[in-house]
C-alpha cells in the first residue's frame, strides 16, 4: 500500500516539474520519496502519514527559534486579521527596518523585497550601478540564488570567464561574472589584476553553505575587504544564511568585517517569503526613487512578513542565550560525531555538515570528494529512524533553539549506530 507521500508525489509530477517547486526537495540525489510535510511544532515536523521526524532543516535555516515559537505566531495572526496583502506602506516596514539598522551597524539603510534571490539581484545591479563597471567576481561553491547572472561554474582557469550553469541562461548573461576559488585571496587578485578597474564588487557567503558548511580560513574575508579597497570595488556578504544566526549582526559581527552591502533571506521574515538587501547610505540612495538604479515588487515588505520578522527579531534579541544555547548544542553535537568517525565534519556556529571524506574540505573542489553515494545511504538510514537531515550532501544541518538535548543525544546515537554499521 502506498503511503501519503507517495500518493501526493505521483500526483505531483503530473502537474509540476519534477513533482517539486524546488529541485532539492525530489530527493533525486539521495533516492526515495519525499515527504510531504503536513505540520511542524518545534523540533519536529509530520509528514502527510501523520509520521514525526527530528526536522535539521529548519526551512534551511529561519525557523532558529523552532517551528510554532508563540510570539511569532501570535504576531502573525494579529496581522493576518488586518489584511494580507496591500501593495502599499505600511507601519511594520518601518518598525523592522528600524530594528534591523539601529542593531546593525554596517546597515544605515535597507529595501525589504520577496526573496533571497531577488535581494542579490537587486544588490548586484546597484553595485554596478553605483560604481558606473560591469563586472562581478563571485566563488565557485557559493549559491547566491537562480538569477540568470548568478548561475555559472568554473571555467578551466582561475582567469577564465564562468559558463552557464543552467539551460536557458546566455553566455551574455554571464559574461561579466568572474569566478574565483572560495579561501583563495590569490584567485581573486588573479581577477582583479586582469580587469583593472572592471570589476563593481566582490558577493560571497563569509560562510559557505551551499557546498556544505566550508568556513573561512583566518584572514579570507578581511582580505576580500582588503582587495575591494584597492580596486574601488564594493565588498557584498550574502547573508541569507549566516545574517541573524551565527549572531545577531550576522557574519560581519562574527568575523569583524565590515561589507558595503548586506542581503538577507527567510530569517529576516521569520520564515517568511522575503529578503533583504542593505548597507551604507551612500550606496543605498541610488536606489529608485532617490536614485537610478530601479528596482520595485508589489509584495516587498508584505505585513504578514514584517509582523513575522519583526517578532523574530525582537525575541533574537530579548533572549540574546538563544545563541549560546544552538551554538553549544551543535558543538557537543559535532564533537561527538567526530568521536564515532573519521570523515570530515565542519562545524561552526549553529552550522555543519558531515562530509563522507576523510580530507579537509575548504573549499568546492574539496566538497566535490565527499562520496554522495555514502551520503545518500546514510540519509535514508537516518530518514528510517525518523531524523531529516538535508537531502543532499551539499547543504547544512540547522540547529535551532527548539532542539533539545535529549533530541541531539539521541541523533548522536543514531549517528554511530549507522556508521557503525554501514558506513566504514
Amino acid at each position: 500500500m502506498m503511503s501519503l507521500s507517495e500518493t501526493l508525489f505521483a500526483r505531483a509530477k503530473k502537474v509540476m516539474p519534477g513533482g517539486v517547486n524546488s529541485p532539492v526537495r525530489a530527493f533525486q540525489s539521495v533516492g526515495g520519496t519525499p515527504r510531504f510535510i503536513r505540520a511542524a511544532k518545534g523540533s519536529k515536523i509530520y509528514d502527510a502519514d501523520g509520521i514525526e521526524y527530528l526536522d535539521y532543516i529548519g526551512s534551511w535555516g529561519p525557523m532558529i527559534l523552532g517551528h510554532g515559537n508563540r510570539e511569532v505566531e501570535a504576531a502573525v495572526m494579529q496581522a493576518v486579521g488586518n489584511g494580507l496583502s496591500f501593495g502599499a506602506c505600511t507601519e511594520q516596514e518601518v518598525q523592522l527596518a528600524e530594528l534591523v539598522c539601529q542593531h546593525i551597524p554596517h546597515i544605515e539603510m535597507i529595501r525589504m523585497v520577496s526573496s533571497g534571490t531577488e535581494a542579490v539581484m537587486s544588490a548586484l545591479r546597484l553595485a554596478r550601478g553605483y560604481t558606473h563597471r560591469d563586472k562581478v567576481i563571485k566563488f565557485a561553491g557559493c549559491y547566491h540564488g537562480h538569477s540568470d547572472s548568478m548561475l555559472i561554474k568554473a571555467g578551466s582557469g582561475a582567469l577564465t570567464f564562468g559558463s552557464p550553469d543552467s539551460a536557458g541562461v546566455t553566455k551574455g548573461a554571464v559574461a561579466d561574472t568572474l569566478s574565483a576559488k572560495y579561501n583563495d585571496l590569490d584567485s581573486v587578485e588573479a581577477l582583479f589584476a586582469h580587469n583593472k578597474d572592471k570589476i563593481a564588487c566582490v558577493i560571497v557567503e563569509p560562510v559557505a553553505a551551499n557546498m556544505g558548511v566550508a568556513v573561512p580560513k583566518e584572514g579570507f574575508l578581511s582580505g576580500l575587504r582588503e582587495l575591494c579597497d584597492a580596486n574601488g570595488s564594493l565588498l557584498i556578504f550574502d547573508e541569507v544564511i549566516t545574517g541573524f544566526r551565527l549572531c545577531f549582526g550576522g557574519a560581519s559581527q562574527f568575523f569583524s568585517v565590515t561589507p558595503d552591502l548586506v542581503t538577507y533571506g527567510k530569517i529576516i521574515g521569520g520564515g517568511m517569503p522575503v529578503g533583504a538587501y542593505g548597507g551604507k547610505r551612500e550606496i543605498m540612495e541610488h536606489v529608485s526613487p532617490l536614485g537610478p538604479v530601479y528596482q520595485a515588487g508589489t509584495l516587498s515588505g508584505n505585513p504578514i512578513a514584517m509582523a513575522a520578522g519583526i517578532a523574530t527579531l525582537r525575541y533574537l534579541l530579548n533572549h540574546p542565550e538563544v545563541y549560546d544555547k544552538i551554538n553549544s548544542l551543535a558543538q557537543y553535537m559535532v564533537d561527538e560525531i567526530r568521536k564515532l568517525t573519521t570523515y570530515t565534519v565542519n562545524h561552526i556556529g549553529s552550522l555543519f555538515s558531515l562530509f563522507f571524506t576523510k580530507e579537509a574540505v575548504y573549499d568546492y573542489d574539496g566538497a566535490l570528494k565527499s562520496d554522495t553515494a555514502k551520503y545518500a545511504v546514510y540519509f535514508n538510514r537516518m530518514l528510517q529512524h525518523n531524523i531529516y537531515m538535508p537531502p543532499a550532501q551539499f547543504e547544512a544541518v540547522f540547529i535551532g533553539n527548539a532542539h533539545t538535548r535529549d533530541d541531539v543525544d539521541y541523533t548522536i546515537q543514531t549517528i554511530g549506530n549507522i556508521l557503525k554499521e554501514d558506513m566504514q
